[in-house]
């Protein structure tokens, strides 16, 4: 097996390590590695078909699901292939070049699934805060436009990052304790001066997450407010549902990215593999969750993913 490895001198080179510390465990932790990421497979591509389908769900709120489906489907697959190759083949190695891929891809459809939340969370506040127009506000057209704008905006805030890192001289340690390339282990392999690297990626990081959660929670703002209003008891519980799906979704996509950001920042008394398992949480749980949340959630989505199922 080591003849498929490089050695971290390598110019050409990095070295991911995995879960540092628990490497004699590796084989172990790659089956429930292996079985969240099959899961979230089935999951999103059974959302992706039965929207395609199925005419009647050809509304913006699923091309919103789609949307977050094919992100989701991104960020795991950018990262759990290569980790499962560490896991079971100690292929460790990975190109210069072929980490700040990886790295630019992952932070690009990170960013890009970020906006697609921002962008539901407008969907809510209009479908319950102004009902009657909502027809002539969210359009497939403007959606679809919405999200354009965010895979611009992903790839213009992701890739000078990604341009300044390849700019630097590595150093013969070339080893990143985590199971994929991240921009903040990247640097910290130069033996240049990244101060401005560290800088970028610290003000993208509060720039996007900063920036989206106050939107969405200016939209929930104006959503409770108007619900609040609401004199029927079946109306308010009715508004009240249409959020529920889309609030767990939040609360499974931003927690573990906060607690994988906040703990590589400021956690420098935390173990390497606590780390680096709380960074794959990000990349493994929400996309297996978030298509069953929709699916439990969402009564017209349920029925017709019953109904193709039943069909097999």
């Amino acid at each position: 097996m080591a003849s498929f490895n490089l050695t971290p001198s390598d110019p050409s080179t990095f070295i991911l390590m995995g879960i540092p510390g628990l490497e004699a465990a590796h084989v172990l932790i790659s089956i429930p590695f292996s079985m969240f990421y099959i899961i979230g497979l089935l999951g999103n591509f059974m959302v992706l078909f039965v929207v395609g389908k199925e005419q009647t769900l050809h509304k913006p709120m699923y091309l919103l699901i789609c949307m977050l489906a094919l992100t989701e489907i991104s960020i795991s697959t950018s990262v759990v292939p290569k980790a499962l190759c560490i896991f079971w083949f100690s292929l460790k190695s990975i190109t210069v070049a072929g980490c700040l891929t990886q790295m630019f891809f992952l932070h690009a459809v990170s960013v890009m699934h970020s906006a697609v939340l921002v962008t539901m969370a407008f969907d809510r506040y209009v479908a319950i805060c102004n009902p009657l127009r909502y027809t002539t506000i969210l359009t497939n057209t403007r959606i679809a436009k919405l999200g354009l704008v965010g895979l611009i905006r992903a790839v213009l805030f992701i890739l000078p990052g990604s341009l300044l890192l390849s700019r630097q001289p590595f150093c013969a340690n070339r080893i990143i304790p985590r199971t994929y390339c991240e921009h903040m282990a990247v640097a910290k392999m130069s033996c240049g001066d990244t101060t401005v690297n560290r800088m970028y990626g610290l003000v993208i990081v509060s720039v996007v997450i900063g920036l989206d959660l106050t939107l969405i929670a200016l939209s929930y703002g104006l959503i409770i407010r108007a619900v609040f209003r609401i004199s029927s008891k079946k109306a308010y519980q009715k508004a009240l549902n249409t959020c529920t799906a889309h609030m767990c979704v939040i609360l499974t996509s931003y927690t573990p990215l906060l607690f994988s950001s906040l703990t590589h920042e400021f956690g420098q008394g935390i173990a390497p593999h606590v780390h680096s398992i709380l960074a794959n949480l990000y990349f493994l749980v929400p996309p297996m969750l978030n298509p069953i949340i929709y699916g439990v959630k969402t009564k017209e989505l349920r029925d017709k993913v019953v109904k193709y199922i039943c069909r097999i």
